[in-house]
């Protein structure tokens, strides 16, 4: 019984340009002089360097140990010596540079002993914990740490597990070849998943413009022990986006400002499921991945590809050409623009597609938008870009957030569909920014705030106790002082008398205190030293017998 698909809103049908890079073999990409490895290579806290300058290391070694839960491991990509760790250039839209830890290769490319994991026998907790110290992370493109995703929360389970193979963004063809060679181990990654999360039911949607790659799934998985279902699903922009997945093959929508697992659904990217299959039974981390090199080159093609690998490294495997105006990290719809492409391959790079004019033509000048709502109808999330539009440009980011601005995926398809060629991603991209500086900045400055709040109580009650202790210490003096005299058969004290009596005891006190300071320093001096002294001492004397003397009035001139 074949499976009910529904269909999501809005979406686009692009040119696909699949068939330029899919028909070629694929090829290990040379192994560089220089690896430069980002510590941020996933979602969360960066990695921290666990090596130092001068150290050298082996291919798989670890060099940066993930930093708290919602973080992931980097490991060296090949055997060579650090030569550098702190800020390199690193594939960003700021192009700003990041930290990294950058080697010298020696060409040995030697690996460091390689133990597989026996997931069955581990807990739970602690297989999660060494997939993130093996460095999983999503290849889909968002590159959220896997271990997070692998761990089902307060559910226990999670029943459905989808295998997301849709790869509906043009150009973009490595996830379809790697279910072609690779589809067994994609599926033993699968039942690792399976394992952890508790799921009774695995989905594998891939679009239909893939036959070669669903045949190979198909078979793979007639051979697995557990039950999985190959969905073909239609040729749709963005049906590769996870909630767009979701609902065309359960009928259910992802709540806004909810994840999928809070309705029982969990999505990994094909290629996540590969890597983590050659984690758990070849004790591999995460050092390479595969990438389309397409667009502008002489072979597009998929190539296997060591992180930390230049990009320009890629293009020439592909056959660099004249006549290029640019370089993507990713797709022509959701793509990064590189600056230079000296820039590393990382763990989120699927795709490095070079422009020229013939392919990707110049866009229009940007005009006023006409509220044509096109780029509502195209709209998968279901929102009103022009609206989000609006207040973006004004810095509207409140009414923004309550246009769900943060429900966007930035698929592309409002700008993709715009008449007046508004760049409508880039200003949602520059809200989202500024939102996240902001409350960044909120909470530093709620932080400093409760830090000042409670400095001034830490004072107040030390002052207050400083009180207390004193004014118990004069009660005692008090009760001391009165009981003297009555032991005596004498009168009690005034009030008065009992200040002059404490008084005068704190400036014997002080007295005595400072007739305990002696000189220091002062034996074995010399001569002349000594001589110093006492002539200094004969001085204060004299002024101290004058100080002491009566002074003299008119009446006795």
């Amino acid at each position: 019984m074949s499976r009910t698909l529904h269909t999501f809103k809005g979406g686009v049908h692009p040119p696909e340009h699949k068939a330029e890079s899919n028909a070629r073999p694929v090829h290990a990409a040379p192994l560089p002089r220089k690896l430069v490895i980002p510590l941020r290579q996933h979602i969360g806290n960066p990695a921290k360097p666990v090596v130092s300058v001068g150290e050298r290391v082996l291919k798989g070694q670890l060099i940066g140990a993930a930093d708290g839960y919602i973080s992931a491991a980097v490991h060296a990509s090949s055997s060579g010596t650090i030569t550098a760790i702190g800020p390199a250039l690193v594939p960003h839209a700021s192009g700003l540079p990041d930290d990294c830890i950058t080697i010298e290769t020696d060409g040995l490319d030697e690996w460091i002993t390689r133990t597989p994991l026996d997931y069955r026998a581990l807990d739970p907790s602690e297989l999660r914990m060494r997939l993130r110290d093996l460095g999983l992370a999503g290849l889909g493109g968002a590159a959220f740490p896997s271990a997070v995703k692998l761990d089902p929360g307060a559910r226990h389970d999670c029943p459905t597990l989808i295998l997301n193979g849709g790869e509906c963004e043009p150009w973009i063809t490595c996830d379809d070849v790697l279910m072609r060679q690779h589809a067994d181990d994609i599926l033993q990654g699968v039942a690792v998943m399976r394992h952890l999360l508790g799921s009774t039911e695995v989905i594998v949607g891939i679009e239909d413009n893939k036959p070669e790659a669903i045949a190979a799934m198909q078979a793979a998985a007639a051979k697995m022990d557990f039950a999985t279902e190959v969905v073909a699903v239609p040729t749709i922009y963005p049906a590769g986006g996870a909630k767009q997945m979701v609902q065309t093959l359960t009928g259910k929508e992802v709540p806004s400002g909810k994840l999928s697992t809070d309705i029982g659904i969990q999505v990994f990217n094909v290629g996540t499921a590969y890597a983590l299959a050659r984690a758990v039974h070849r004790g591999e981390p995460l050092i390479s991945r595969l990438v389309t090199v397409t667009g502008h080159v002489l072979r597009p093609q998929n190539v296997e590809a060591l992180i930390g690998t230049p990009m320009q490294a890629l293009i020439d495997v592909a056959g660099d050409r004249d006549g290029t105006t640019g370089v993507l990290m990713g797709g022509p719809m959701m793509g990064v623009p590189i600056t230079n492409t000296g820039v590393p391959v990382i763990k989120a790079t699927n795709c490095v597609l070079v422009k020229s004019r013939e392919l990707f033509p110049p866009l229009p000048r940007a005009l006023p938008c006409i509220r044509c709502t096109r780029c509502a109808d195209a709209c998968p999330a279901e929102l009103q870009p022009q609206e989000l539009f609006r207040f973006a440009k004004a810095g509207d980011f409140g009414r923004a957030q309550e246009y769900h601005l943060f429900d966007c995926i930035e698929c592309g398809c409002c700008s993709y569909v715009c008449p007046s060629h508004i760049p409508l991603v880039d200003f949602y991209r520059y809200a989202k920014s500024e939102i996240w500086a902001r409350e960044k900045e909120k909470r530093a400055s709620d932080l400093a705030r409760e830090r000042h709040d409670f400095r001034q109580f830490r004072l107040e009650r030390e002052k207050k106790e400083k009180a207390e202790k004193l004014a118990a210490k004069a009660k005692v003096k008090r009760a001391e002082l009165a009981a003297a005299p009555a032991a005596e058969g004498a009168a009690a004290p005034s009030d008065a008398d009992a200040k002059k009596a404490l008084i005068a005891a704190a400036l014997a006190r002080a007295q005595a205190k400072k007739a305990e300071v002696a000189p220091k320093n002062v034996d074995h001096l010399p001569p002349e030293a000594q001589r110093e002294i006492e002539e200094i001492e004969a001085r204060r004397a004299k002024i101290r017998e004058i100080a002491h003397q009566p002074l003299e009035t008119d009446d006795k001139k």
